[in-house]
C-alpha cells in the first residue's frame, strides 16, 4: 500500500485505476511473457471476429450511407454538413485516398452494390476492424496496469472481443470504432499517468498526462458524447487535486498551483487546440460548394468555390417578377382563382377569399409569380430601385392581378393562425391598403443589405397584425384546394419554420442576367467554426422524431432491443445490431453485487467494524469504483437527452462496464477479510486461484456460446429458418423473416 506519510506529495488514495505501488506492480520476466501471450491471444480472437467475412455484404449497410458519403465529399472537397466533429470522418476519407477511391460513389441507399461501382469498401471497413481490435488490446493493458491477474485481464478484454454489438459496429464504415478506441485509450493513458504520482513533473509524468489529453481530444473530436469521457477523467482529477490541496500533503500553494496548471493545460487546453485543428483541416479541405451549403449563412456560402449562390444570386429590384420559396418544405408561394369554401369541415366560416397556397413544383406556373412593389410608389423612374432587407413592400399576384394580404380570419387548418388571401387592386389600393403591407425580416439580422435571390433568408412579417407567413406539409389542404400546402399567418414569429427566400426573378434581362464570376470571399476560421458549432448542436437537439429502432436508455444494459442494419429478402439474410446478451447481463450482475458489497461495507464501517482489508477497500472504491463512476457518467446522461437514442450509444459505457466487471470479479474471489475475521490458516488479500480460474473459464465458455449463437445475425452471411429467427428474438428484439 502507499505510505501514509504526512509529507507525501500525492494522494494516499485517489479516484484512478491504481491499486498498488510501482514496486509491487513490477512483474518478473516470466510473468510478463505470459501476459504478452494472453494479450496476443485475446487480440487475435478480436481480430478474427472483426475481419471474418468483412467483405460481406458487398453492399451499403446501415449508416454507411452517411459516413461513406461524407468520405466521398472529403475526397471531392465538396462542402457537407454533419452533426458530428470531423476527426473520424477524415480518417475514413484518408484511407479512401490511400487506396485510390475517387469519391464519385455517394452511398445513397442501403443495399447499393459496391462491386458494381468499383468501390474499395474492404479497406474502409478494415479501418474500423483494426481500431476495434486494438480496443481489446488496450482493455487488457489497462487491467494489467491496474495489477490484475492474467485471467482478469482476459475476462475484461474478452467481454468486448466477443461481443456481437462491438463486432458489428467495428467492422463497418462507421464512427463508433474511432470513438470506442479513443475512450479505451483515455482510460489506459490516464491509468499510466496515475501510476507516476510519486514522481510528478518528470518526463514520463508529463508524457502520460499529455497522451491522456490527446486521447480525450480524439474522443470529443469524433462525437460530442465524448464530453462524458472528459467528465469521467475530470472527476478523478478533481478528487486528486482536492487531496493535494490538503495541508497534510505538505504542498505549498505554489506547488499545488503547478499541479493544477499542468493538468489544466494538458487535459483541457491541449485537447481543445487539437479539436480546433481538425475543424481547421475540415474547412481547408472542403472548399467547393456542396449539399451542406443550405445549412450555412450567406457569408459562409460565399467562401466556397463553384458556389450555386455565387452563380445564381441576383440583386432584387422593385417591380421585379419573382417566385418565393419556403426554406423547410421547398415549395413556392402560389395562388389561383379558386376560393376558400364558405364552411370548413369543422363548421367554421371562411372569408371565401381567393386561395393562397404553397406548391412544390418548378415555378413555371404563372400562379407562382409575384410582382414586388414598394409600400409607397416611387416618383419618376420606377426601375432600378433595389429591395433591401428590412423594407416594407407589397406583392401583386400576376395571374389574378390582386394584392396578397392576411387578416384576422382563421386559416383553414389552424384556427389560431390567420388566413392568407388575394384581394383586388381596387380593395388593395383602397380600404384594405394597410392589410397588404409586409416586411422582410432578415434571419441573419443584417438589415439594409440588398435582397438577393437564393441568398437572403428572410421572414415575411405582416405589418398590421405582426404575424409571419408560414406553410407546413404535415397536413395538406382538402380536394377543394387540390391538396396543396396551407399558407397562414403564424403568431410565433420567431419560429425557424417561418424562413423563406426569393428563388428567382422571372424574365430577368440586362446586366443583372449576366453571370460575372465573383471572387471567393474570406471568413475567419473562428467565425466559420462558431457558426458550424451552433448549427451542429441545434440540429443534434432537433433529432427527436420517432424511429422504429430507437430505444430508451433503460433498455440498454440488459440489451432488450436492437437495430436492423441490413436485409436480403431473396436469401432471408439479415444483419441485426445486438449485443452478446450473456456478457451484458454479466456486467449488470456484477454492478448489483458491487452496490451490495459497498453498502454492506459502509454500514459495518459506520459501526466501526472493519471487515475488509485496506487493500481491498482501495480496490473497491478507488479502482473498481473509478470504472463504475466512468460507466455511470457514460450512461445516465442519456436519460436527460431528448434526441433520438439507439443501442449503439451504450457501447462506450459497455466497454467501461467490462473493465469494472472484470476487476470486481477478481475481488469476489480474493480473501478480502482482515486478519481478525479470517479463519485459521487464511491469508488476507490472496486470490483463490483455482476456483477463480475455473469460474473465468466457465464464464468465457458462456460468452463464446452467446457470440456464436448470435453470429448469424451479426455477420448476415447465413440464412436462418423461421424457427432459428424466432429462437433469437429475446425480449423486445424484433428480427426480420420471423414468419
Amino acid at each position: 500500500m502507499a505510505p501514509k506519510s504526512k509529507k507525501s506529495t500525492v494522494p494516499v488514495s485517489q479516484l484512478a485505476a491504481k491499486v498498488e505501488t510501482p514496486e509491487v506492480i513490477a512483474k518478473d520476466s516470466h510473468m510478463e511473457k505470459w501476459y504478452r501471450l494472453a494479450n496476443f491471444t485475446v487480440t487475435f480472437v478480436a481480430f478474427v471476429a472483426r475481419f471474418y467475412y468483412i467483405w460481406f455484404p458487398s453492399e451499403v449497410v446501415f449508416d454507411e450511407v452517411h459516413f461513406g458519403k461524407f468520405a466521398s465529399y472529403y475526397l471531392e472537397r465538396t462542402y457537407f454538413f454533419d452533426l458530428h466533429p470531423p476527426f473520424a470522418k477524415m480518417l475514413i476519407a484518408a484511407v479512401g485516398w490511400l487506396v485510390g477511391f475517387d469519391g464519385k460513389f455517394k452511398f445513397e441507399n442501403i443495399g447499393d452494390s459496391y462491386i458494381e461501382h468499383s468501390v474499395p469498401y474492404i479497406p474502409l471497413r478494415a479501418l474500423s476492424a483494426i481500431l476495434g481490435t486494438l480496443t481489446v488490446t488496450l482493455m487488457f493493458e489497462t487491467l494489467k496496469q491496474c495489477n490484475y491477474s492474467i485471467w482478469t485481464c482476459i475476462l475484461g478484454s474478452a467481454i468486448v472481443a466477443l461481443d456481437n454489438a462491438h463486432v458489428g459496429e467495428t467492422r463497418l464504415i462507421l464512427l463508433d470504432a474511432t470513438l470506442i478506441i479513443s475512450v479505451a485509450a483515455s482510460m489506459y493513458t490516464y491509468v499510466r499517468f496515475t501510476k507516476l504520482r510519486r514522481t510528478p513533473f518528470t518526463f514520463e509524468w508529463y508524457k502520460w498526462l499529455f497522451l491522456s489529453g490527446v486521447s480525450l481530444s480524439f474522443v470529443i473530436s469524433t462525437k460530442y458524447v465524448g464530453v462524458m469521457t472528459f467528465l469521467s477523467v475530470g472527476v478523478a482529477v478533481a478528487y486528486e487535486l482536492w487531496y493535494l490541496l490538503d495541508y497534510r500533503t505538505g504542498l505549498t500553494i505554489r506547488e499545488f498551483a503547478r499541479h493544477f496548471v499542468a493538468r489544466f493545460m494538458l487535459l483541457i487546453v491541449v485537447p481543445f487546440i487539437i479539436y480546433l485543428g481538425w475543424f481547421y483541416i475540415h474547412f481547408a479541405i472542403l472548399t467547393k460548394s456542396g449539399p451542406g451549403d443550405a445549412f450555412m449563412s450567406t457569408e459562409f456560402q460565399e467562401t466556397l468555390g463553384d458556389s450555386i449562390l455565387a452563380k445564381e444570386a441576383k440583386d432584387i429590384n422593385y417591380y421585379d417578377i419573382i417566385t418565393i420559396k419556403h426554406k423547410d418544405t421547398d415549395c413556392l408561394l402560389h395562388s389561383h382563382p379558386y376560393r376558400y369554401p364558405l364552411r370548413y369541415d369543422d363548421g367554421r366560416i371562411s372569408s371565401q377569399g381567393q386561395q393562397v397556397t404553397c406548391l412544390n413544383h418548378g415555378g413555371e406556373d404563372e400562379g407562382d409569380h409575384w410582382e414586388i412593389l414598394p409600400a409607397t410608389p416611387f416618383e419618376g423612374n420606377k426601375l432600378g430601385h433595389p429591395v433591401y432587407q428590412g423594407d416594407t413592400f407589397r406583392l401583386r399576384h400576376i395571374k389574378t392581378n390582386g394584392y396578397l394580404l392576411t387578416h384576422d380570419v382563421a386559416s383553414p387548418l389552424y384556427p389560431t393562425n390567420e388566413e392568407f388571401t388575394v384581394v383586388s387592386l381596387e380593395e388593395g389600393d383602397g380600404p384594405r391598403y394597410q392589410d397588404t403591407l409586409f416586411k422582410f425580416d432578415p434571419v441573419d439580422q443584417k438589415p439594409h443589405e440588398v435582397m438577393k435571390t437564393k441568398g437572403s433568408i428572410i421572414k415575411i412579417l405582416h405589418v398590421p397584425t405582426v404575424v409571419a407567413m408560414w406553410t407546413h406539409n404535415d397536413v395538406l389542404l382538402p380536394d377543394w384546394a387540390f391538396n396543396h400546402q396551407e399558407v397562414n399567418g403564424n403568431k410565433n414569429i420567431n419560429s425557424k419554420e417561418n424562413n423563406w427566400y426569393v428563388d428567382q426573378i422571372i424574365g430577368l434581362s440586362g446586366p443583372r442576367a449576366i453571370f460575372t464570376p465573383k471572387p471567393i470571399k474570406k471568413l475567419s476560421f473562428f467565425r466559420k467554426w462558431w457558426e458550424l458549432q451552433f448549427l451542429m448542436f441545434e440540429h443534434n437537439n432537433n433529432l427527436s422524431s420517432e424511429h422504429p429502432y430507437a430505444s430508451q436508455p433503460g433498455a440498454w444494459p440488459l440489451c432488450m432491443s436492437g437495430v436492423s442494419f441490413w436485409t436480403k429478402n431473396e436469401t432471408r439474410q439479415q444483419i441485426f445490431f445486438v449485443g452478446n446478451i450473456p456478457g451484458w447481463w454479466y456486467e449488470c450482475l456484477m454492478m448489483i453485487a458491487f452496490l451490495a458489497v459497498a453498502a454492506f461495507d459502509q454500514l459495518t464501517v459506520h459501526r466501526n467494524i472493519h471487515i475488509l482489508t485496506e487493500k481491498t477497500r482501495t480496490r473497491l472504491y478507488n479502482n473498481v469504483g473509478f470504472f463504475f463512476i466512468a460507466w455511470a457518467l457514460h450512461y445516465f446522461p442519456f436519460f436527460l437527452m431528448g434526441r433520438q437514442k439507439f443501442l449503439h450509444h451504450y457501447l462506450p459505457a459497455h466497454l467501461l462496464a467490462g473493465l469494472f466487471a472484470a476487476g470486481f470479479t477478481e475481488i469476489l474471489f480474493t480473501n478480502c477479510r482482515n486478519q481478525q475475521w479470517c479463519q485459521k490458516g487464511e491469508k488476507p488479500d490472496t486470490l483463490n486461484t483455482l476456483p477463480y480460474i475455473s469460474f473465468v473459464v466457465l464464464v468465457l465458455a458462456v460468452f463464446v456460446s452467446g457470440f456464436i449463437f448470435f453470429a448469424p445475425i451479426t455477420y448476415g452471411n447465413v440464412p436462418l429458418s423461421v424457427e432459428e429467427v424466432l429462437s433469437r428474438q429475446w425480449m423486445d428484439i424484433k428480427l426480420h423473416f420471423g414468419k
